[in-house]
Protein backbone atom coordinates (compact mmCIF):
# COMPACT_ATOMS: atom_id res chain seq x y z
CA UNK A 1 0.00 0.00 0.00
CA UNK A 2 1.33 3.69 -1.07
CA UNK A 3 1.93 6.07 1.75
CA UNK A 4 0.56 8.64 1.81
CA UNK A 5 1.96 11.72 0.15
CA UNK A 6 3.23 14.38 2.69
CA UNK A 7 0.41 17.49 3.05
CA UNK A 8 1.34 21.65 2.12
CA UNK A 9 1.73 21.33 6.41
CA UNK A 10 4.72 20.32 6.50
CA UNK A 11 6.86 19.94 3.01
CA UNK A 12 6.03 22.86 0.47
CA UNK A 13 5.16 22.63 -3.39
CA UNK A 14 5.54 25.16 -6.15
CA UNK A 15 1.23 24.45 -6.70
CA UNK A 16 0.90 25.46 -3.48
CA UNK A 17 2.87 28.33 -3.30
CA UNK A 18 1.18 29.34 -6.56
CA UNK A 19 -1.93 29.50 -4.82
CA UNK A 20 -0.96 32.70 -3.65
CA UNK A 21 -1.10 35.01 -6.14
CA UNK A 22 -4.31 35.87 -5.29
CA UNK A 23 -3.20 37.33 -2.13
CA UNK A 24 -1.86 40.64 -4.45
CA UNK A 25 -5.34 42.02 -4.84
CA UNK A 26 -6.58 41.75 -1.67
CA UNK A 27 -3.95 43.22 0.92
CA UNK A 28 -2.60 46.51 0.96
CA UNK A 29 0.40 46.31 2.81
CA UNK A 30 1.21 49.64 4.47
CA UNK A 31 3.81 50.74 7.39
CA UNK A 32 3.46 54.05 8.46
CA UNK A 33 6.68 54.01 10.31
CA UNK A 34 9.05 53.25 7.28
CA UNK A 35 11.32 55.82 5.36
CA UNK A 36 8.99 54.82 2.73
CA UNK A 37 5.12 55.19 2.09
CA UNK A 38 4.40 51.75 1.62
CA UNK A 39 6.29 48.69 2.52
CA UNK A 40 4.78 45.65 -0.07
CA UNK A 41 3.07 47.74 -2.53
CA UNK A 42 5.56 47.45 -5.44
CA UNK A 43 6.05 51.29 -5.61
CA UNK A 44 7.82 53.85 -3.67
CA UNK A 45 6.68 57.73 -3.38
CA UNK A 46 9.35 59.60 -2.71
CA UNK A 47 9.31 63.50 -0.95
CA UNK A 48 10.44 65.76 -3.11
CA UNK A 49 10.95 69.81 -2.81
CA UNK A 50 10.85 70.45 -6.27
CA UNK A 51 9.28 69.50 -9.20
CA UNK A 52 7.97 65.86 -9.96
CA UNK A 53 4.94 63.53 -11.28
CA UNK A 54 2.67 64.77 -8.89
CA UNK A 55 1.31 67.50 -6.53
CA UNK A 56 0.82 65.86 -2.99
CA UNK A 57 0.16 68.78 -0.82
CA UNK A 58 1.00 72.17 0.38
CA UNK A 59 3.24 72.87 3.37
CA UNK A 60 5.20 76.07 5.47
CA UNK A 61 7.88 77.28 2.54
CA UNK A 62 11.09 77.13 4.36
CA UNK A 63 14.45 78.53 3.26
CA UNK A 64 15.86 76.23 0.45
CA UNK A 65 12.87 75.71 -1.03
CA UNK A 66 12.54 75.93 -4.61
CA UNK A 67 10.62 79.74 -4.99
CA UNK A 68 8.90 78.46 -8.79
CA UNK A 69 7.03 76.05 -6.15
CA UNK A 70 5.69 78.58 -4.17
CA UNK A 71 1.69 78.14 -3.84
CA UNK A 72 0.32 81.37 -4.41
CA UNK A 73 -3.59 80.96 -3.59
CA UNK A 74 -2.81 78.54 -0.17
CA UNK A 75 -0.19 81.44 0.62
CA UNK A 76 -2.83 83.97 -0.03
CA UNK A 77 -5.42 82.31 1.84
CA UNK A 78 -3.33 81.85 5.05
CA UNK A 79 -1.30 84.65 5.01
CA UNK A 80 2.04 82.33 5.45
CA UNK A 81 4.31 81.64 2.35
CA UNK A 82 3.29 77.96 1.23
CA UNK A 83 5.69 75.75 -1.14
CA UNK A 84 4.25 72.42 -3.19
CA UNK A 85 5.58 69.10 -2.25
CA UNK A 86 5.43 66.39 -5.28
CA UNK A 87 5.61 62.53 -5.40
CA UNK A 88 8.26 60.71 -7.53
CA UNK A 89 8.06 57.13 -8.53
CA UNK A 90 11.04 55.28 -8.26
CA UNK A 91 12.08 51.55 -8.97
CA UNK A 92 12.16 50.01 -5.72
CA UNK A 93 14.14 46.49 -6.13
CA UNK A 94 13.41 44.33 -3.71
CA UNK A 95 15.50 41.03 -1.73
CA UNK A 96 13.49 38.23 0.27
CA UNK A 97 15.64 35.87 2.36
CA UNK A 98 13.56 33.43 3.18
CA UNK A 99 15.69 30.53 6.07
CA UNK A 100 14.75 26.95 5.49
CA UNK A 101 17.33 26.22 7.84
CA UNK A 102 16.67 22.85 10.26
CA UNK A 103 15.43 25.09 12.93
CA UNK A 104 12.45 25.93 10.32
CA UNK A 105 11.07 22.38 10.37
CA UNK A 106 9.52 22.49 13.77
CA UNK A 107 5.52 22.98 14.01
CA UNK A 108 3.40 21.78 16.79
CA UNK A 109 -0.46 22.04 15.44
CA UNK A 110 -0.44 22.69 12.35
CA UNK A 111 2.10 23.96 9.81
CA UNK A 112 5.67 24.10 10.37
CA UNK A 113 7.79 27.53 10.15
CA UNK A 114 9.72 26.52 6.75
CA UNK A 115 6.62 26.62 5.41
CA UNK A 116 4.52 29.45 6.83
CA UNK A 117 8.14 31.22 5.53
CA UNK A 118 7.68 30.42 1.75
CA UNK A 119 3.95 31.39 2.37
CA UNK A 120 5.41 34.92 3.07
CA UNK A 121 8.17 34.92 0.70
CA UNK A 122 5.17 34.00 -2.22
CA UNK A 123 3.04 36.68 -0.97
CA UNK A 124 5.51 39.81 -1.06
CA UNK A 125 7.14 38.19 -4.20
CA UNK A 126 3.52 38.73 -5.99
CA UNK A 127 3.05 41.48 -4.39
CA UNK A 128 6.23 42.67 -5.33
CA UNK A 129 6.15 41.77 -8.90
CA UNK A 130 2.81 43.60 -9.32
CA UNK A 131 3.99 46.97 -8.53
CA UNK A 132 6.18 46.52 -10.91
CA UNK A 133 9.67 46.23 -9.68
CA UNK A 134 12.25 43.76 -9.70
CA UNK A 135 12.07 40.94 -7.11
CA UNK A 136 14.97 38.22 -6.14
CA UNK A 137 16.25 36.66 -2.99
CA UNK A 138 17.93 34.29 -1.36
CA UNK A 139 17.17 30.46 0.21
CA UNK A 140 18.95 29.87 3.47
CA UNK A 141 19.47 26.21 4.05
CA UNK A 142 21.95 26.47 7.39
CA UNK A 143 25.22 24.29 5.38
CA UNK A 144 24.38 26.58 2.00
CA UNK A 145 22.16 28.48 0.02
CA UNK A 146 20.31 29.00 -3.08
CA UNK A 147 20.55 32.89 -5.03
CA UNK A 148 18.04 34.34 -7.42
CA UNK A 149 19.32 37.56 -8.33
CA UNK A 150 16.09 40.39 -8.51
CA UNK A 151 14.37 40.95 -12.15
CA UNK A 152 11.21 41.68 -12.91
CA UNK A 153 10.30 38.71 -14.66
CA UNK A 154 7.73 35.73 -13.90
CA UNK A 155 9.90 33.22 -14.98
CA UNK A 156 12.89 34.63 -12.24
CA UNK A 157 10.03 34.75 -9.65
CA UNK A 158 8.93 31.26 -10.14
CA UNK A 159 12.79 29.81 -10.13
CA UNK A 160 13.08 31.58 -6.74
CA UNK A 161 9.75 29.54 -5.74
CA UNK A 162 11.30 26.40 -6.81
CA UNK A 163 14.49 26.66 -4.91
CA UNK A 164 11.97 27.55 -1.56
CA UNK A 165 10.76 24.34 -2.33
CA UNK A 166 13.72 22.46 -3.10
CA UNK A 167 15.17 23.70 -0.02
CA UNK A 168 12.39 22.71 2.23
CA UNK A 169 12.38 19.22 0.96
CA UNK A 170 15.44 18.60 2.55
CA UNK A 171 14.99 20.71 5.78
CA UNK A 172 15.33 17.66 7.75
CA UNK A 173 18.77 16.30 5.13
CA UNK A 174 20.46 19.28 6.72
CA UNK A 175 23.54 18.48 8.85
CA UNK A 176 24.69 20.42 11.57
CA UNK A 177 26.24 23.62 10.85
CA UNK A 178 28.70 26.94 12.57
CA UNK A 179 26.10 29.63 12.32
CA UNK A 180 28.14 32.37 12.35
CA UNK A 181 30.77 31.56 9.77
CA UNK A 182 27.41 30.21 7.20
CA UNK A 183 25.54 33.93 8.05
CA UNK A 184 29.48 35.66 7.26
CA UNK A 185 29.32 33.87 3.65
CA UNK A 186 25.48 34.56 3.42
CA UNK A 187 26.41 38.30 4.18
CA UNK A 188 29.39 38.65 1.91
CA UNK A 189 27.25 37.42 -0.60
CA UNK A 190 24.57 39.86 0.25
CA UNK A 191 26.82 43.03 0.04
CA UNK A 192 27.34 42.33 -3.86
CA UNK A 193 23.25 42.33 -4.67
CA UNK A 194 22.02 44.55 -2.36
CA UNK A 195 23.36 48.19 -2.77
CA UNK A 196 21.20 51.06 -2.20
CA UNK A 197 17.09 52.44 -2.41
CA UNK A 198 16.13 48.16 -2.08
CA UNK A 199 13.26 46.28 0.09
CA UNK A 200 15.11 43.98 2.45
CA UNK A 201 12.37 41.10 3.82
CA UNK A 202 14.24 38.35 6.14
CA UNK A 203 11.92 35.60 6.76
CA UNK A 204 13.17 33.55 9.84
CA UNK A 205 13.23 32.25 13.18
CA UNK A 206 15.98 34.40 14.29
CA UNK A 207 16.44 31.45 16.57
CA UNK A 208 20.43 32.36 16.36
CA UNK A 209 20.22 35.96 16.28
CA UNK A 210 23.08 38.36 17.38
CA UNK A 211 25.20 41.37 18.08
CA UNK A 212 26.60 40.40 14.48
CA UNK A 213 23.44 39.82 12.86
CA UNK A 214 21.86 43.06 14.10
CA UNK A 215 25.07 45.05 13.33
CA UNK A 216 24.48 44.01 9.82
CA UNK A 217 20.68 44.92 9.34
CA UNK A 218 21.41 48.15 10.83
CA UNK A 219 24.35 48.93 7.59
CA UNK A 220 21.47 47.44 5.18
CA UNK A 221 19.01 50.01 6.72
CA UNK A 222 21.13 53.18 6.28
CA UNK A 223 20.54 52.83 2.77
CA UNK A 224 17.45 50.30 2.21
CA UNK A 225 13.83 49.23 3.52
CA UNK A 226 14.42 46.43 6.07
CA UNK A 227 11.36 44.27 7.09
CA UNK A 228 12.01 41.11 9.41
CA UNK A 229 9.23 38.93 9.77
CA UNK A 230 9.93 36.65 12.94
CA UNK A 231 7.89 32.69 12.18
CA UNK A 232 7.46 30.92 15.40
CA UNK A 233 4.93 28.06 16.95
CA UNK A 234 2.31 28.96 19.79
CA UNK A 235 4.18 25.79 21.46
CA UNK A 236 7.98 28.06 21.40
CA UNK A 237 5.79 31.35 23.03
CA UNK A 238 3.79 29.26 25.66
CA UNK A 239 5.03 25.83 26.99
CA UNK A 240 2.59 23.53 27.84
CA UNK A 241 2.31 22.49 32.14
CA UNK A 242 1.60 18.94 31.26
CA UNK A 243 4.65 16.48 30.93
CA UNK A 244 6.92 17.38 27.90
CA UNK A 245 9.36 15.16 26.04
CA UNK A 246 11.96 17.04 23.72
CA UNK A 247 13.79 15.37 21.17
CA UNK A 248 16.26 17.11 18.31
CA UNK A 249 16.82 13.52 16.82
CA UNK A 250 19.56 12.70 18.69
CA UNK A 251 18.79 13.15 22.17
CA UNK A 252 15.73 13.21 24.41
CA UNK A 253 14.88 14.74 27.44
CA UNK A 254 11.28 14.35 29.97
CA UNK A 255 10.56 17.03 31.57
CA UNK A 256 8.34 16.36 34.75
CA UNK A 257 9.98 17.46 37.94
CA UNK A 258 9.84 21.24 38.44
CA UNK A 259 8.25 21.88 35.14
CA UNK A 260 6.00 24.41 36.16
CA UNK A 261 8.50 26.35 36.60
CA UNK A 262 10.90 25.19 34.09
CA UNK A 263 7.55 25.58 31.74
CA UNK A 264 7.28 29.58 33.40
CA UNK A 265 11.18 30.25 32.70
CA UNK A 266 11.35 28.99 28.82
CA UNK A 267 7.98 31.50 28.35
CA UNK A 268 9.54 34.52 29.69
CA UNK A 269 12.54 33.71 27.83
CA UNK A 270 10.98 33.73 24.31
CA UNK A 271 9.04 36.97 24.98
CA UNK A 272 11.90 38.83 26.51
CA UNK A 273 14.02 37.22 24.11
CA UNK A 274 11.47 39.23 21.40
CA UNK A 275 11.31 42.17 22.73
CA UNK A 276 14.97 42.75 22.97
CA UNK A 277 15.56 41.62 19.67
CA UNK A 278 12.70 44.44 19.03
CA UNK A 279 13.84 46.89 20.91
CA UNK A 280 17.38 46.67 19.05
CA UNK A 281 15.99 46.59 15.70
CA UNK A 282 13.92 49.72 16.25
CA UNK A 283 17.21 51.92 16.56
CA UNK A 284 17.53 51.50 13.23
CA UNK A 285 13.93 52.17 11.65
CA UNK A 286 13.70 48.40 11.11
CA UNK A 287 10.37 46.82 10.79
CA UNK A 288 9.83 43.66 13.30
CA UNK A 289 6.73 41.64 13.48
CA UNK A 290 5.53 37.93 14.72
CA UNK A 291 3.76 35.67 12.17
CA UNK A 292 2.49 32.13 13.98
CA UNK A 293 2.37 28.91 12.24
CA UNK A 294 -1.51 28.47 13.21
CA UNK A 295 -3.77 31.26 12.41
CA UNK A 296 -4.97 31.87 9.02
CA UNK A 297 -1.71 34.08 7.20
CA UNK A 298 -3.57 36.48 5.56
CA UNK A 299 -5.75 37.37 8.61
CA UNK A 300 -2.37 38.00 10.53
CA UNK A 301 -1.15 40.41 7.56
CA UNK A 302 -4.23 42.04 7.36
CA UNK A 303 -4.13 42.50 11.59
CA UNK A 304 -0.42 43.77 11.50
CA UNK A 305 -0.32 46.08 8.58
CA UNK A 306 -3.83 47.36 10.21
CA UNK A 307 -1.93 47.99 13.39
CA UNK A 308 0.81 49.92 11.56
CA UNK A 309 -1.59 51.94 9.87
CA UNK A 310 -3.39 53.23 13.05
CA UNK A 311 0.07 54.35 14.45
Amino acid sequence: MASKPHTDSVFLTLEHLLKFEWLKTVLNFKVGTQKSNSVLSGRYASRLRGRGLDFEEARPYVIGDDIRNIDWKVTAKTGVTHTKVFTEEKEKPAFIFVDQSPSMGFGSVNKTKAVIAGELAAIAAYKIMKGGDRVGGMVFKGDGYDLTTPKRDQRNMLQFFQHIVDANKEIYQHKTFDFPEALKGVISKLQNIITHDYLVIVISDFYRYNKETIQYLSLLSEHNDVVLVKVFDPMEASLPQEKITLTNTEKQISISKNRKRIVKDLNQDFKTNYDSFKKETEKYNITLFKIDTVDPIEDQLVKVFTQYESK
